[in-house]
Order: structure tokens, then C-alpha cells, then sequence
């Protein structure tokens, strides 16, 4: 058996490998992608004081540390039992919608776009931000550049700092917003409005015009038949901020909907021994292996899972591009993993537009902004990271000190379906044991999908990065490996 190594895999947040292993004729096998970080977040919290965890665990990623400080804020809200006023919640929502604006635009321009903006087959010294400049222009570069740095002075104004926040405590944020501040939050949140629409038209021109890339997205190579997750409102409609964590069967149907505190009864996690990262499942239907369908407990969250968990946007352009995405693709659910990009840009809108809904509220400058916190106990504290749903659950001594934590982290919830994604890509592309640039860059899409991030999937606490793919062959011999 001959054996494929990619290490390391690029454009993610985190450090992955592929190992794809060949039978004598050359066909793939099987296919694993390994996380080769240790896990320690957990366990050095312990002992900490409650009010340090929204700073503390933000520093697990540098790209959605506004996730990580918005779920522990949520956590001690509910460890402390207080419920933070209307104007905190509005502050914070809006502060998250800052932080979607800068990193889906991060993902579709600079990380997994340029597989479709500049090509699958393009040189990989093309397949970056540098290559979309060259095809798209540097007009536009500009206006992405602008975008996101629109997206960090959001979460600059209202968090305290642009990559780490720090407004997030029990009961409620640290700050008002003032009426300066709001007019220059309410003039960026409408260009971003304007740039998200803009975005969609750039992704329906190169990729939906283009019936190779149609076919690729519906592709037998990128779809899998799983079970879907995410925070939904009272209305069933997508929420980045708050609402009861809804699932739908592979038929769509809803399987099950609970609040956060229930997520024990509802989310198990499988471990295997060639990777850090732990596998979830729904426990009322189990684990059954790397298998899709309905007897499968894999489910699949970010944007195509919020997308498919919920019923629709809750404002109005979104909504219009949500209803075309199931018109194009054949109706709900999408289960084609390449449609990630499409459900992506969707959200990129719905953040404008509620950014600008939001600001323009008159309860938002309000001072408002924070309640007492009661007596330490346990919470839970649930919101959807751009990749996915978000789980930080803490148990306080009388003292206020943290007893234990768990954290069910966006990527870990797509672990399984990662895995099953770069294994039907590699069965489906080589052939004959005939590996390329190209093949192996197509076979890297198939994870690039779901933007996933090890260093947060791991917890990892120094943040190194790349990637490898390695090819054995039938006797157990490495015979290739890619580094990038």
C-alpha cells in the first residue's frame, strides 16, 4: 500500500496533515486528517478567577477571539445568574457582527475564495490574496482590505481592542457606546452592506456562471448526507449571538431543539488515537464510525449548518440570497460541502445588514449596559463562532474560582465531517496512484470548505501553523510528502 503525506496543509488557522493511503492499484484506501496539537486550555484555567476566562480563552485564537470572549461572557452571565439588560446584549451583538464582517471576508478573499477566484488547478503560488489581486484588481483589494479593517474598529470601538476584546463581564459590557461612536459604527456597518452585496455578485459571476464549478459544488466528490446544527431565534431564523441550538435530520426535518444548558444530554464527543482533536456526535442516534445518513450521529455547523438548521435570514437582502442558494442547489438541505463558500457570503450580509439595524437602534447608546451578578455556580455560555457553534461551559467554587470547564469548539463539531470530506475527495481524484499539485490542492478544498481552525479545535496554547500530505503505498512505505 503505497501512502499520500500532505504536510502541511495551507490556508487554515492551525497546524494539519493529510495521510492518504493507496491500495496496489494505486486507488485510495482511506484518507485521515491529523491534528498533531495538544490540547491544554482546559486544564490551566482551572483555579483561575471567573472574570479572567473572557480574556483568558479569547487568547485560544487570534482569528475569533470575539467567539471565545462572547461565550465566556455568556457563561459567567449564567454562572452568576444574572441577565445582562437589552442595550448589553445589543452591544455585544453588534460587536460580533464586527467580527463576522472581518473574518468571512478573510476567508472568502484570502483562505478558501481563491480556490474559485483565481482557479483549482492555478499554480499554488497564485492561490492566495496576491493572485486574486492580479485577476480581480487592486481596486478591490483596496475595498477588502478597507472592509475588514472596518470589521476590527467595530470590535475595536465596542470591545476595547481590535483582536482581543475585552468588554465581556458577568451581567453585562464595561462601556457605553457613544453617539460618536455610533455614527462612525452606522457609516462603516452600511459600507459593509454595500461590499457584502458586491462580494455576492463576484461569487455568482466566477462561480455560479461557470457550469465547471457548478458541477463541482454538486459533486459526488464534496457531499455528505449529515445531520446540521446552529443557534436559531424564537422564529427559527439564523442568530450569531443567542436562541436554542436547533438540529435538522439529512431530510431536514427537525431532530431536536434545546436550550444551552441541555447540551450534555443532547452532544457526546468519540476519541481517536491518531488525533488530538475529539469527534462529536448526537448521542439519540450514536456513533456508527465515519459514516453519513440518518443512522449517523456526524452532524456538520457553520455557515451551510446554520443555514440548513435554520429557516431562513432575519433581514430582508439575506434572506433573498438565502432563497436563491436552495432554488440553485436543488432545495434544503444542501448537503454539497463546497456550498460552505455560497452559505458564507450569505452570512457576510446578514452581518452588515444587522449591524446597521442594530446601530441604528435608539436603545444602543443607552447606559444601561450592565446588571449585578448573583451567587458563583455553573453556566454555560453558547454562541456561533464564524465556524460553528460554540460551547463554554464553566463550575465556579463559592469562592468564584473555576472548578472545571469544558469547551466544545467550532472546528471539533466538524471534526468527523472533515475527515469524510477529504476521504471521499481523495477517493473520488486519484486514480492509479497519479498525484499532482492540482489533485492534491482539490483534495485540500474539501476541509477548506468549512475554514476550519485546529489551533482552536485544540486548544493549543502557542499557535504554530502549516500543513503536510504524505502517500504510502501498499507495503506500508512513505514514497511521497508535500510541504507548502
Amino acid at each position: 500500500m503505497r501512502e499520500i503525506i500532505i504536510d502541511p496543509i495551507t490556508r487554515l488557522e492551525g497546524h494539519g496533515k493529510i495521510t492518504i493511503f493507496l491500495n496496489d492499484a494505486g486507488e485510495v484506501e482511506n484518507a485521515y486528517l491529523q491534528i498533531p496539537e495538544l490540547r491544554g486550555f482546559e486544564k490551566f484555567c482551572i483555579g483561575r478567577k471567573a472574570e479572567d476566562m473572557p480574556l483568558l480563552t479569547s487568547r485560544i485564537c487570534g482569528v475569533c477571539p470575539v467567539a471565545h470572549h462572547m461565550a465566556s461572557a455568556k457563561a459567567l452571565d449564567a454562572a452568576f445568574n444574572v441577565e445582562p439588560p437589552e442595550p448589553a446584549k445589543k452591544l455585544r451583538e453588534l460587536m460580533y457582527c464586527g467580527y463576522y464582517i472581518y473574518d468571512h471576508t478573510l476567508h472568502f478573499y484570502y483562505l478558501g475564495g481563491p480556490d474559485f477566484l483565481v482557479g483549482p488547478d492555478a499554480p499554488p503560488e497564485k492561490r492566495n490574496i496576491l493572485g486574486v489581486i492580479e485577476k480581480a484588481g487592486l481596486d478591490i483589494a483596496k475595498e477588502v482590505i478597507k472592509h475588514r479593517a472596518y470589521g476590527q474598529r467595530i470590535t475595536e470601538i465596542i470591545g476595547g481592542k481590535a483582536t482581543h476584546p475585552v468588554c465581556g463581564l458577568p451581567g453585562g459590557v464595561s462601556k457605553p457606546l457613544s453617539e460618536e461612536n455610533r455614527q462612525e459604527i452606522e457609516k462603516m456597518a452600511t459600507s459593509a452592506v454595500k461590499f457584502a452585496k458586491f462580494t455576492l455578485k463576484l461569487f455568482h459571476n466566477i462561480v455560479l456562471e461557470n457550469s465547471r464549478y457548478v458541477e463541482l459544488i454538486k459533486s459526488d466528490a464534496y457531499t455528505l448526507r449529515t445531520y446540521y446544527m446552529g443557534l436559531v431565534d424564537e422564529h427559527n431564523k439564523v442568530n450569531f449571538y443567542d436562541g436554542k441550538i436547533r438540529v435538522v435530520d439529512p431530510y431536514g426535518k427537525e431532530f431536536v431543539k434545546f436550550e444551552a444548558k441541555e447540551y450534555l444530554e443532547h452532544i457526546a464527543e468519540h476519541v481517536e488515537p491518531w488525533t488530538y482533536v475529539k469527534q462529536p456526535y448526537l448521542k439519540k442516534v450514536g456513533w456508527k464510525g465515519f459514516v453519513d445518513g440518518p443512522d449517523s450521529g456526524i452532524y456538520r455547523v457553520g455557515p451551510l449548518g446554520r443555514l440548513n438548521a435554520a429557516e431562513g435570514m432575519a433581514t430582508p437582502l439575506a434572506q433573498e440570497e438565502y432563497e436563491l442558494m436552495y432554488k440553485t442547489l436543488g432545495g434544503k438541505p444542501v448537503h454539497h460541502t463546497l456550498a460552505y463558500h455560497w452559505a458564507r457570503l450569505i452570512e457576510l450580509l446578514y452581518a452588515a445588514e444587522r449591524a446597521v439595524e442594530l446601530v441604528r437602534d435608539p436603545e444602543i447608546t443607552s447606559t444601561n449596559i450592565r446588571n449585578k451578578p448573583g451567587q458563583p455556580g455553573g453556566g454555560v455560555g453558547v454562541v456561533e463562532a464564524a465556524r460553528g457553534t460554540l460551547i463554554h461551559h464553566y463550575v465556579l467554587d463559592e469562592n468564584a474560582l473555576v472548578k472545571d470547564v469544558n469547551l466544545i469548539v467550532a472546528t471539533v463539531n466538524n471534526a468527523p465531517s472533515i475527515n469524510m470530506s477529504v476521504r471521499n475527495a481523495a477517493k473520488d481524484l486519484i486514480h492509479g496512484g497519479k498525484v499532482d499539485q492540482g489533485l492534491l490542492n482539490m483534495v485540500e478544498m474539501a476541509f477548506r470548505a468549512y475554514d476550519p481552525c485546529f489551533g482552536c479545535a485544540t486548544h493549543f496554547a502557542f499557535g504554530q501553523m502549516p500543513l503536510t500530505v504524505e502517500i504510502y503505498n501498499s507495503e506500508g512505505k512513505l514514497i511521497q510528502t508535500v510541504q507548502r
